[in-house]
């Protein structure tokens, strides 16, 4: 094959497999690249601990005409939605079933105003407070309102009023008078608000506590749900969008957090591996180009080894060498690059999220394996046709 080589490397042109080199080199890179980041970042985001979390949606039926009767949601409808595959845990809202009323003393001046509370089960509520809790005999009631409405005053109403603003600790301290009557009674508690809700927009009190006022101060049961609480790990899955309509559900207007980010990774990574898929593309053309030319050039040379017989196959293995060595270069360099790459970027995120991680380049690697092994076999293939069409020409 020594021999052999001598012969055929007179022709070779060190610049078009320097081109050849520079840009499979960046197609494979950019490719690796774009799979080793989806693979770090995807458990992220829908694994066991993902970084964003799954999201809630609430969800209810949607009211066609003014009056008294609210949309109710069916024991059976309810179940059937517990057992959908996209439903990770379901809750259902209690609404209070008697008169609300609070008030506050505000520098000397009674404030009171009509109030409603609802409750979910703990495990859908997002703040972390251990006055979280209520027994019956019990005169005080924990109260989570959404953060909102405490923005909504300080950047809006106060603004306008002259009012001055609040805080979320000046809030908590604040002492409310609450009136609960129905059923024939009449009953005041003291209200503290325990913490703001970013998840849900309602007045909360603990499900415990709902659950008892309902059976105490109102007469009439209701049967039903009117607003369910779905933990999900996507929101914007077409199969949610589509259960929900052929159903008859409307869900409220919440930005679906891991969902979104989990389409902006899928699309940034499908244009990092399309820009790489080009510049790989392009680099396979202009090897498969240089791969004819110089074989053209060398048609006299094959045509007398073949001749004189020599095997096509044997013919083919420097070139098959030659290949196989600048593509196993490229693969290693490529891994190389992606794993600083990683590394910097694993760095940052850790940083960023307080968290420690241990990613591996294993996705990368298996990937350049068989991308490599593609592309050699491509090339092999287009090396052993070409002499083999040498050869029966000159036979």
């Amino acid at each position: 094959m020594k021999l052999i080589w001598k012969l055929l490397r007179k022709h070779i042109s060190v610049f078009e497999l320097a081109v050849f080199f520079v840009a499979n080199l960046i197609g494979m890179a950019v490719i690796l690249a774009g799979v080793q980041i989806y693979s770090d970042f995807s458990p992220m985001l829908t694994g066991d601990k993902p970084i964003v979390g799954s999201d809630y949606m609430v969800i209810s039926r949607p009211i066609e005409r003014v009056g008294n009767d609210t949309p109710k949601i069916t024991a059976e409808e309810i179940e059937a939605l517990r057992n959908e595959e996209f439903v990770e845990n379901l809750g259902v809202f209690a609404s209070s079933q008697y008169r609300v009323d609070g008030g506050i003393d505000f520098k000397g001046r009674k404030l009171s105003t009509m109030m409603f509370f609802e409750s979910v089960p703990d495990e859908f509520i997002d703040v972390d407070s251990d006055d979280w809790t209520f027994e019956e005999g019990d005169d005080i009631i924990p109260i989570i309102i959404p953060r909102n409405y405490l923005n909504l005053y300080n950047f809006g109403f106060s603004q306008t009023q002259g009012l001055p603003s609040i805080t979320e600790d000046m809030i908590k301290r604040v002492e409310l008078t609450i009136r609960l009557s129905g059923n024939g009674y009449t009953d005041y508690y003291k209200g503290y608000v325990v913490g703001f809700s970013d998840r849900l927009n309602t007045i909360l009190v603990p499900m415990s506590f709902m659950t008892w006022a309902n059976d105490y101060y109102s007469a009439d049961k209701s049967d039903g749900a009117t607003r369910l609480i779905l933990k999900v790990q996507n929101p914007s899955a077409p199969e949610i969008e589509e259960y929900l309509q052929e159903y008859g559900y409307v869900a409220e207007d919440k930005p679906a957090e891991s969902g979104k980010a989990l389409f902006l990774l899928r699309v940034f990574v499908a244009v990092i591996v399309g820009i790489g898929a080009v510049f790989s593309l392009l680099s396979i053309i202009i090897l498969t180009l240089s791969i004819y030319l110089l074989l053209q050039k060398n048609v006299s040379k094959l045509e007398n080894l073949v001749l004189v017989g020599y095997k096509p196959s044997y013919v083919a293995m420097p070139y098959n060498l030659m290949t196989m060595i600048l593509n196993i270069s490229i693969y290693l360099i490529s891994i190389v690059i992606v794993s600083y790459l990683q590394g910097y970027y694993m760095e940052h995120i850790g940083q960023l999220l307080g968290v420690t991680s241990e990613a591996s380049p294993a996705t990368s690697i298996v990937a350049g394996l068989v991308l490599t092994a593609v592309i050699t076999l491509f090339n092999f293939f287009i090396i052993h046709r070409k002499i083999a069409e040498i050869s029966r020409k000159r036979c």
